[in-house]
């Protein structure tokens, strides 16, 4: 790597020159600051974070606040996350990664020392600590989820409420008059916002649509497979024959072997539609319709509207809702009777 010493010593001038030069900290005449520029330049020097926040300038770095609790599904947040480092990546931005559970600690810091351009917020709570600082430092904020309170936030998400509605018209569509929803865990409905958004869309849908809609979660914090399972088998018994799935992968594989130890098959006995999966559902056992939660979708919109932000200098607050789209693979069938 190049050093301030090369970089002195090709333009001609003392070390500390170029750091004044570089971080803005003192006057140095039009012509030396640009003798000591060009120079840089052509040796592919970059000062380091600190020179560059004195002097105002980028650090082309972006925090991604994620924190990693107990009850965090590694897979789905770890897609998200690589999503965001790709994309930002892409428009030469690093990331800085804030896994602390105490997510507003680490918000605070790096807004504090000013060693980011932006800040990107992922598994967001509904009473997320997060919005408060977000409206309170001049660092641009995006929200991949959207809190309660998104009063002057930026926030990207899946419409969630819409994916409900969705799931719940195709099946309705297909004639179905009841509907099992097999959801997240216990836990999810308390930490996060997508859950709960995803079964407002399907109860307001489904009373709409006249639907006798039944909904279960899958566990506390992890999949119970027993009692999944007990609950598929209850369903299947009172005559249920439709289902949204909005949950992992094992859930569905859980839903499908159960579906098949009674004889029935999906697609011609019994419809099955996984709702919001960041997954292919496709690779499952019976490949499943689907209105899919794609990482890549959320990240980048988010990312460059962080980046829009930085090069304008600030934006108006507003929540961009991403469209569902419906992913047919035939796991819907007609209802009989």
């Amino acid at each position: 790597m190049t050093t301030i010493h090369e970089v002195a010593h090709a333009a001609g001038v003392s070390i500390s020159t170029v750091s004044y030069a570089l971080s803005g900290k003192r006057p140095v005449s039009e012509k030396t600051r640009r003798r000591i520029e060009d120079a840089a330049r052509t040796l592919g020097y970059e000062p380091d974070a600190g020179a560059r926040m004195l002097a105002g300038r980028r650090t082309h770095i972006f925090a991604l606040t994620e924190p990693l609790r107990a009850d965090t599904h590694a897979p789905t947040h770890m897609a998200f996350v690589l999503a965001t480092a790709v994309a930002a990546r892409r428009r030469g931005y690093d990331i800085l990664l804030l896994t602390d559970e105490q997510t507003s600690d680490g918000m605070n810091r790096v807004a504090a020392s000013r060693l980011v351009d932006a800040i990107l917020v992922l598994d967001v709570a509904p009473d997320d600590d997060r919005a408060a600082i977000a409206r309170s430092v001049r660092t641009p904020t995006v929200f991949i989820g959207i809190p309660d309170d998104a009063e002057g936030l930026t926030c990207v998400d899946l419409d969630f409420e819409a994916a409900g509605a969705l799931a719940i018209d195709r099946l309705a569509d297909a004639g179905h008059r009841r509907v099992m929803l097999l959801g997240q865990t216990e836990v999810s409905y308390r930490k996060s916002n997508f859950p709960r958004r995803l079964l407002a869309g399907v109860t307001d849908r489904a009373a709409h649509r006249d639907i006798a809609l039944a909904w279960a979660t899958t566990g506390d914090t992890t999949t119970d497979a027993a009692s999944v399972r007990s609950t598929c088998e209850a369903a299947l018994d009172r005559g249920d024959r439709a289902f949204i799935v909005h949950a992992v992968g094992d859930v569905h594989e859980i839903l499908l072997a159960t579906v098949a130890d009674r004889g029935l098959r999906v697609g011609e006995d019994v419809s099955v539609v996984s709702a919001a999966a960041s997954f292919d559902t496709t690779e499952l056992s019976v490949a499943v319709d689907t209105i899919p939660l794609v990482p890549q979708q959320s990240c980048e919109l988010a990312v460059d509207l962080a980046v829009g932000s930085v090069e304008s200098g600030g934006s108006t607050p507003r929540i961009h809702l991403i469209p569902p789209e419906y992913r047919e693979a035939g796991s819907i069938a007609p209802a009989r009777g």
